[in-house]
């Protein structure tokens, strides 16, 4: 069977943040999970990677894309989704794209890009990672995983 995915987006929450402050950085388990997802991604070729305005999603990704001379572009935590994944499926048409959002923005994004429906992030979870392949006529197919260590009980 051949792989006709053209363009693949990998979508994850921040890890986990030292505080409940509006722009915390990332807690040592957040820091371990950071690296967890760089391990992921591997020799991955990245054609892109984007993350909110806020340091925790930006240090999500950073392991991962500062060994690769690969900039984070920032995005709007509050844009609409349907508005910010528009302009990723225009935007990008090949390769792999990560995206670092909220528990409260994931949902959305990956729903818009899969065109599916998808479950809720808990306050607790942070391992959860989310794979839309998109095919060169446009199909979207959505993958769930999880990586690093397991978010902890609630």
């Amino acid at each position: 069977m051949t792989d006709t995915t053209a363009v693949t987006f990998i979508v994850v929450r921040h890890a986990e943040k030292v505080d409940a402050s509006r722009d915390p950085d990332l807690s040592v388990a957040g820091h371990a999970r950071a690296q967890a997802l760089a391990a992921y991604l591997g020799q991955r070729e990245l054609a892109a990677a984007y993350a909110t305005e806020f340091k925790r999603t930006s240090q999500t990704l950073a392991p991962g894309v500062e060994a690769r001379g690969l900039p984070i572009t920032p995005y709007a935590a509050g844009q609409p989704a349907s508005e910010f994944t528009a302009n990723l499926r225009t935007t990008h048409t090949r390769g792999t794209v990560l995206i670092a959002g909220h528990s409260n923005t994931v949902p959305d994004i990956v729903a818009a890009l899969c065109a599916c429906t998808t479950t809720p992030i808990a306050d607790h979870e942070y391992d959860r990672l989310s794979i839309v392949r998109i095919d060169a006529d446009g199909r979207a197919r959505l993958e769930l995983t999880r990586y690093g260590a397991a978010s902890p009980a609630p």
